[in-house]
């Protein structure tokens, strides 16, 4: 794929995000409800670690200072690089045509796992204690149930979209 198409489509990627986590979202002051693991982790499928981490780093700067919604924490970037990270090592195909349906749900299984209990569940949760001064583990116990909801919601929605797109992402990195 040609750095240009790479650029376009991290920039549609990353619009999307900003879209989806600041407009399209639910939150709580302890807990956030958003497809905004979408445009990540097309980002990690289609373009690798490196562009996955930069969509997701660029969303979260971008995002709070275009539409914040309270102050911003350099923690809450840390962690959207390690996801972007996550992300990436697992789900890149590496311009592989064939990665098994299997294979790749085992990939999306085991990232989002990663991803929604070690960087959602345990650093997040450890950012709120820090800024909200809240008992941590009171932080963990509500966001957990959080996570194990959105662990298959997550799952099904990246590998449902992925097998739907799938043809028409090919043909754009073909062109």
């Amino acid at each position: 794929m040609s750095k240009i198409k790479k650029i376009v489509l991290s920039s549609l990627l990353l619009a999307t995000l900003i879209v989806l986590s600041r407009f399209f979202s639910i939150k709580t002051p302890v807990v956030v409800f958003s497809f905004s693991f979408i445009p990540i982790m097309f980002g990690a499928i289609l373009l690798g670690p490196k562009w996955s981490i930069m969509i997701a780093v660029l969303g979260d700067i971008i995002g709070a200072i275009l539409f914040p919604m309270g102050s911003f924490f350099i923690g809450f970037t840390i962690s959207a690089a390690l996801t972007g990270l996550i992300y990436g090592i697992f789900l890149y195909k590496g311009g592989k045509k064939k990665i098994s349906d299997m294979n790749f749900l085992f990939r999306i299984i085991i990232s989002s796992v990663l991803v929604l209990l070690v960087v959602n569940l345990l650093l997040n949760s450890y950012w709120l204690n820090i800024m909200l001064n809240k008992a941590w583990k009171t932080l963990v116990s509500a966001r957990l149930i959080k996570e194990l909801i959105m662990l298959p919601v997550q799952v099904l929605a990246i590998y449902g979209l992925e097998l739907i797109l799938r043809d028409s992402i090919d043909k754009y990195l073909r062109d």
